[in-house]
């Protein structure tokens, strides 16, 4: 393809969507619900077809070395489509949020003003690894009354074409325009830098990815950005403790998933409590292979485990290592999390309330727990239906987006003939 072929094809594309949002902006909640309904039947009549096309991915993958932690993020089997499949029917049961009010005044001069729940438009998804993205930021963008780019890695191409072809085909039979939902499979990284620059077509960009795709993406964008640059999250298991509840939900934290953002990275731990539960703590990891990288006063307790260094209290590992910190009180925990978390999801674990509510108000991340992992963050276990992704912004959005996320605002006003004076 010529240099400049591949533009001709991205703009042309993302025109034709930017043309359907005046009719996604009008179509009833039934409408979209029933084409959330019939695109679960199609999805689970073609889930073969589904996973051959991502068993190439797969393969492909693993000829070239990617991480099984990259493989794990990439790979649909049956399990993974019945999750697709649930999502579709969580975010059904939503209610639509267009149209919502938010709030109404009736002014001294009679103006009365309302402030309605609008779509955002044209939102663009550039993603890495994850074909489940495709669907649920493509659902969510419906329900939402919003069109939808997709911009998904090369990695996950050829399921990504499939999810989108069944999408489209859905659309198209429901009496939607198809053109709603797009993918851009051209121009290599180079698309990504001209997508970015097209805000008269794109009225948002969420990125989901590596931290180097996020900053590409704020740093090149022309386009309002909603980001999460990592999930360095926490976990702080305080002196006043249930030991069998800390052993159990810090051991899920780490390894229920640990490719996920929401897992876990650094466990904090009060020194009057290190000496018996880290032992413990440390005998689970071993049984699920987790590389230990801990403090001068952890090395004391665990000799046998690495050394963290400055570098490990920023680091996302996202696979199985976890670094560890002994601290004095949960000032100085609160202190760690707020230099080195990336304001995602942090938890607590301790039976002392006073000390939980004092973490709770002062750890500055999207999400805070007290005892309970970090692994709950996420939109379906919010109760979001899905998620179009994890904000660990402060304006606009911020922590698990659904379908309010999605939207924006307008204030509509109702006179009778009343002037400024």
């Amino acid at each position: 393809m010529k240099k400049m072929d591949w533009k001709n094809e991205i703009l042309e594309k993302i025109k034709l969507t930017k043309e359907t949002t005046f009719i996604l902006s009008k179509i009833k909640e039934r409408e979209k619900n029933s084409f959330l309904e019939a695109l679960i039947e199609k999805i689970d009549s073609c889930k073969n077809e589904i996973i051959k096309e991502n068993n190439k991915d797969v393969e492909s993958c693993i000829k070239k070395n990617y991480s099984s932690a990259f493989i794990d993020r990439l790979k649909i089997d049956e399990k993974r489509i019945e999750k697709m499949k649930k999502s579709i029917k969580d975010v059904i049961l939503l209610p639509d949020p267009v149209g919502k009010k938010i709030w109404e005044t009736t002014r001294p001069n009679g103006l009365k003003i309302e402030k309605i729940r609008v779509p955002i438009g044209v939102i663009g998804i550039i993603y890495e690894s994850r074909p489940d993205v495709t669907i649920e930021a493509s659902i969510l963008c419906i329900k939402s009354g919003n069109a939808v780019i997709l911009r998904g890695g090369k990695e996950a191409k050829n399921t990504n074409i499939k999810l989108v072809e069944i999408m489209k085909t859905v659309l198209k039979e429901k009496g939607l325009p198809e053109n709603a939902i797009n993918l851009i499979t051209s121009g290599g990284r180079q698309s990504v830098k001209y997508i970015l620059k097209l805000y008269q077509f794109i009225d948002l960009i969420i990125p989901r990815g590596g931290e180097s795709l996020i900053k590409t993406v704020v740093e090149n964008s022309y386009i309002p950005v909603i980001k999460h640059y990592a999930g360095v999250c926490h976990t702080y298991v305080d002196k006043d403790v249930n030991l069998d509840m800390a052993l159990k939900v810090v051991l899920n934290a780490k390894v229920q998933r640990p490719a996920t953002c929401n897992a876990t990275e650094t466990l904090l731990v009060h020194k009057e409590i290190a000496n018996i539960f880290l032992p413990k703590m440390a005998e689970l990891f071993k049984k699920y292979n987790v590389e230990m990288r801990g403090c001068e006063e952890t090395l004391k307790i665990l000799p046998y485990i690495k050394k963290a260094t400055e570098i490990d209290w920023y680091t996302e590992y996202l696979d199985l290592i976890i670094s560890i910190k002994i601290v004095n009180n949960v000032d100085e925990a609160i202190l760690h999390i707020n230099k080195y978390g990336t304001h995602h999801s942090d938890a607590i674990i301790t039976e002392n309330k006073e000390t939980a509510e004092k973490f709770l108000n002062e750890v500055d991340s999207a999400a805070v727990y007290h005892n309970a992992s970090t692994r709950f963050t996420d939109g379906g276990e919010f109760g979001l239906g899905a998620e179009i992704g994890i904000s660990t912004d402060k304006i606009h959005a911020r922590g698990p987006m659904g379908l309010e996320e999605l939207t924006s605002y307008k204030y509509v006003v109702y006179g009778n003939g009343q002037i400024r004076e």
